[in-house]
């Protein structure tokens, strides 16, 4: 049976009509662009459209605000900083901003979710909580209206929603099934794309050691499986299926005294939950909290912990049903999931078999008084890393991450490692084994097409969907992250509002108008552009002496570098395209052992040069990257005025510099974007 599904549209109507005796008494509304889904996508897409003047409604079903940004996902999976645009990149620099920085990509939950909620109301679009799809109803291909439920009041209309365009901004694809678009659940078959990496994969990662017994009794298979593994039989790699890599929250913990609530026994604690953590420790013993955690630190004493080798955060195998459950059927997976993640934390600090060290350990940690205080101080975003996915224009599947395959149409980039967590727990040779996890990168960032974020059109001609677009499961592993979701979240509202203003399908809005109004407008709301030149813009930059291709991760596709032993090198990044005005100045940093602690560089402004000396031995780089942008400067630019531009040289350098890219910020960037 093909594993492409379709809510049949005939079945949609038949719902809406049973229950149109409601109609009368419920609030309809109309809108330019009605967005469902309030993650981090659906909020920039919001503040996007209403900045071009259009009508929008975002209804978000629970009260958060970001999604996973604001919902504990505070270690931002980056890739490459060259994929993060726009307004994506606005809300890491807002972030600095509060941390006293530049751009900052880690961060504590509730500052995420006020720069979110700051979006919403510096713009004139509606946010509307507590509202989930009870169905839709189309006329032909095209969305007419969808009608709400309290999520108080599951089952009885509360609003109807009529809009020229839709967008889909949920982890669950909620409401292109209703719409009756293609989508997919699970693992292709490798033999549906031409994969290697797609289906049934048993691999090493986040792995048990070999050795730990599967059974209650051990060595005994009639005494039953130990709690979490399935029973079932170990497919050839490769093999398609419905099963769902797994979820689990990324945990805020502090470590600050006057912060912290202790961590107590949960409800529905059961220490056996927990019996293969303690035969993985009996091989892999105890050294620290890390070998269960990825123990990240976040700002003021707090965390993002995330799931670390066979035993962790991560809920194997219960998810399998969540992307078509109903309301109920999710909220009794997402409960199940908080009872055994605060359940692993209880254990980890209270269970004798755990290394009274590591249970000290734990004990110093507790949830945050300052964090998610309306939901009893945990996180109410369960980390949905895949649901369904929409099978649309065009699908993107390993061939594209790995560049054998490469779209001209697009509008956004991703640059992560195709990740797959686990998706299954089972015996393989009378050993436990985890099954499904798969990491492979090594390639640069790849572009994403407009045709995946657009339904096919003989299914739905007004909706959008950036964030369950059409890709396949292992290239869903490299996109799925959130700064790709945000810039495909404004690409998507760019074209709602071409497809509104032109009266045209979204599949036959042009790429390159979409394309134009984004390098025009990056921010949205009419705030100057920032000119960045990289090493690898030919008509922009000048160079003496000896460069050659970087060995490191920097911004973009590529850069170079130059060792000062081997004499002077200069790289001149000039600016031609500035507009007079103040401009903040920025080079990046890709650090390396062999990377010069000092160097001189030159910033001409047009009216005088002066040369300076760089010093990189303080700078820290912290999250999910090598690099970083450092402060070189300031200048302003007179009406006028002569070649501007910024030197970087090897002279006083004990060591490799880099000639990757400048950056011109103009001086007010963050000041200038609040509702007029």
């Amino acid at each position: 049976m093909s594993m492409i599904k379709s809510v049949m549209i005939h079945a949609v109507l038949a719902v809406f009509t049973a229950a149109s005796c409601c109609l009368a008494q419920i609030k309809k509304v109309t809108y330019d662009l009605c967005i469902y889904g309030g993650t981090s996508a659906g909020v920039v897409a919001a503040y996007t459209a209403s900045k071009a003047g259009k009508s929008v409604i975002l209804i978000e079903p629970s009260q958060l605000l970001g999604g996973m940004s604001s919902g504990g996902l505070g270690q931002t999976d980056i890739g490459n900083k060259y994929v993060v645009r726009g307004l994506a990149l606005d809300f890491y620099r807002k972030i600095g901003e509060h941390y006293g920085t530049f751009e900052q990509w880690i961060f504590e939950p509730k500052v995420a979710e006020e720069i979110f909620r700051q979006y919403m109301q510096n713009c004139d679009a509606d946010l509307h909580h507590g509202q989930a799809l009870l169905d839709v109803k189309k006329r032909g291909t095209d969305i007419e209206e969808i009608r709400l439920q309290s999520v108080d009041e599951l089952g009885k209309p509360s609003m109807a929603v009529k809009a020229k365009v839709f967008m889909d901004c949920t982890y669950e694809g909620d409401l292109l099934a209703m719409a009756g678009v293609s989508y997919h659940v699970g693992r292709e078959d490798n033999s549906v794309y031409g994969e290697t990496l797609n289906g049934v994969q048993l691999m090493t990662g986040h792995q048990f050691p070999d050795g730990v017994d599967p059974y209650v009794k051990r060595g005994d298979p009639s005494s039953g499986l130990l709690w979490g593994i399935r029973d079932g039989e170990l497919l050839p790699d490769g093999t398609g299926d419905e099963k769902v890599q797994a979820y689990n929250y990324r945990i805020a913990l502090t470590n600050v005294p006057e912060n912290r609530i202790p961590i107590t026994r949960p409800d529905n604690y059961d220490s056996t939950r927990y019996e293969l953590l303690r035969r993985q420790k009996e091989i892999q013993p105890w050294k620290g909290l890390n070998d269960v955690f990825i123990w990240s630190l976040m700002p003021n004493g707090k965390t993002d912990i995330n799931n670390r080798n066979g035993f962790s955060t991560d809920m194997i195998g219960m998810n399998w049903d969540y992307p078509e459950a109903h309301y109920h059927r999710r909220q009794e997976i997402i409960k199940a999931h908080e009872d055994y993640t605060k359940g692993l934390l209880y254990f980890v600090g209270n269970d004798p078999s755990v290394p009274k060290f590591i249970r000290d350990e734990m004990k110093t940690w507790g949830y945050p008084k300052d964090e998610y205080v309306n939901n009893n101080h945990w996180s109410p975003q369960l980390y949905v890393r895949e649901a369904r996915r929409m099978v649309g224009e065009l699908v993107m599947t390993q061939h594209h991450c790995q560049g054998r395959e490469v779209v001209d149409d697009e509008v956004g980039y991703a640059a992560y490692t195709m990740d797959s967590h686990n998706c299954d727990r089972l015996v393989v040779n009378g050993m436990v084994k985890n099954e499904g996890n798969v990491e492979v990168g090594g390639f640069p960032p790849f572009p994403i097409s407009y045709r995946a974020i657009v339904p096919k059109r003989n299914e739905a001609t007004n909706l959008l969907v950036p964030v369950c677009l059409s890709a396949s499961h292992i290239a869903f592993g490299s996109i799925r992250m959130e700064p790709v979701f945000m810039v495909l979240g404004q690409s998507a509202a760019v074209a709602a509002c071409l497809a509104i203003d032109q009266g045209v399908p979204v599949q036959a809005v042009a790429v390159k108008d979409i394309k134009t109004i984004l390098a025009a407008n990056p921010k949205a709301d009419g705030r100057q552009s920032d000119v960045l030149i990289s090493s690898s813009d030919t008509d922009a930059v000048r160079f003496t002496g000896s460069w050659k291709e970087g060995s490191s991760k920097g911004y973009g596709l590529t850069y170079v570098e130059a060792d000062g032993k081997e004499g002077l090198s200069t790289a001149r990044f000039v600016a031609n395209e500035l507009n007079p005005g103040s401009y903040r100045l920025y080079t990046y940093f890709p650090k390396t052992d062999e990377s010069a602690p000092r160097f001189s560089y030159t910033i001409a402004d047009g009216r005088r040069v002066s040369e300076k000396l760089l010093d990189l031995s303080g700078v820290e780089i912290k999250g999910q990257t090598s690099s970083t942008w450092v402060p070189i400067g300031e200048l302003t630019v007179a009406e006028g005025a002569d070649e501007v531009f910024v030197e970087l040289t090897t002279k006083g350098a004990d060591g490799v510099v880099a000639a990757n890219a400048v950056l011109f910020v103009p001086a007010g960037d963050q000041a200038n974007n609040n509702k007029n």
